[in-house]
């Protein structure tokens, strides 16, 4: 039988990965108040500015809001100019002897009364203007329009998401990466990135955020990676392909051929140079090349290998080495 000897080879494999192109900042934008959407001004994909307007609430009841605060204020008002005349009058009388002390007091108790009653007035009114002004839904910051979620006449509640918006400035590339991955340092930190739709648009960025915990679903974790200058064409949503390579390792290598298969594990068949005798030996495979696989554990430098007819053996089989073979 054909058998090999188990060698030291460097180990840096390449990782490529395909993300997307992602705002560093994503905010969902709603409401302050309650109301049916009288008009949506934005579609997905609109780039807005700050102060740009982007729906607009119906806003009757907020103007009968507003109405009756300010006939309040000037109801106090009144009030006010009333029980300051009063007060005004009884303080000369009480100089002058013509009242009692407590009349002077009542009026003053009614004077203080009606400033406290206007000061309530104003501050509702003051709401009721904010809550009117709030019927408006700017975009606060400048940046595109990423998803919509209410149409016009749709009745929305206060902070119910109306629009998603991907705030102008630094850019991400946002990738899935197995968790396996950071196990291992990067030889570089520097990653490369290549536009799927064209691969002569290319970038660099570092790793800025890793998520902590792992994807339940795909067994994965969040990675972001910072494009330092990022070209026009990497726009929002755009695919991206992202490489790095992991740091060099010295692992022990053997042919593609030797891999088996014992109790559903990865396993090699081993010989004794001595004996000739075939041992199933389970091992921990790190990754495979062209031709080879690199062992992470179970197997050591300089031992033998069945690299072929290992189909036809059993443990502590005896077995002739091909003449030329490793011994």
């Amino acid at each position: 039988m054909q058998v090999e000897a188990a060698a030291l080879a460097d180990y840096a494999p390449t990782i490529r990965l395909t993300g997307e192109i992602r705002a560093r900042v994503e905010s969902d934008l709603s409401f302050r108040v309650a109301g049916r959407i009288a008009e949506r001004l934005v579609n997905v994909g609109d780039h807005v500015t700050a102060e740009q307007v982007l729906a607009r609430l119906d806003p009757q009841q907020e103007r009968a809001t507003v109405t009756a605060a300010e006939a309040a204020v000037a109801s106090a008002e009144a009030v006010l100019r009333q029980a300051t005349s009063s007060y005004e009058r009884q303080k000369a009388l009480l100089a002058r002897g013509f009242t009692t002390q407590r009349e002077h007091d009542q009026a003053q108790e009614a004077y203080r009364t009606a400033q406290a009653s206007l000061a309530d007035a104003r501050a509702r009114l003051g709401t009721a203007r904010d809550h009117l002004s709030d019927t408006v839904l700017r975009a606060g910051v400048a940046g595109v329009i990423t998803a919509r979620s209410a149409e016009t006449g749709q009745v929305m509640q206060a902070a119910q998401t109306v629009f998603s918006i991907a705030q102008d400035g630094p850019r991400d590339a946002v990738f899935n990466v197995n968790e396996s991955v950071f196990t291992h340092e990067l030889a570089d930190p520097a990653i490369a990135l290549t536009l799927v739709a064209d691969s002569t648009v290319t970038a660099t960025g570092t790793v800025r955020e890793v998520s902590p915990t792992v994807n339940r679903a795909t067994g994965t974790v969040r990675a972001k990676i910072e494009i330092t200058q990022p070209p026009a064409a990497m726009t929002l949503g755009a695919s991206v392909i992202g490489e790095g390579r992991l740091q060099s390792r010295n692992l022990v290598v053997v042919p593609w051929s030797a891999l088996s298969s014992g109790n559903g594990r990865p396993a090699v068949w081993t010989v004794d140079p001595q004996t000739k005798a075939v041992l199933l030996k389970p091992i921990t495979v790190e990754g495979y090349g062209t031709g080879k696989v690199f062992v992470r554990e179970g197997l050591r430098p300089g031992e033998i290998v069945a690299t072929g007819g290992t189909q036809f053996l059993r443990p502590n089989q005896i077995v002739a080495v091909a003449k030329g073979a490793a011994q």
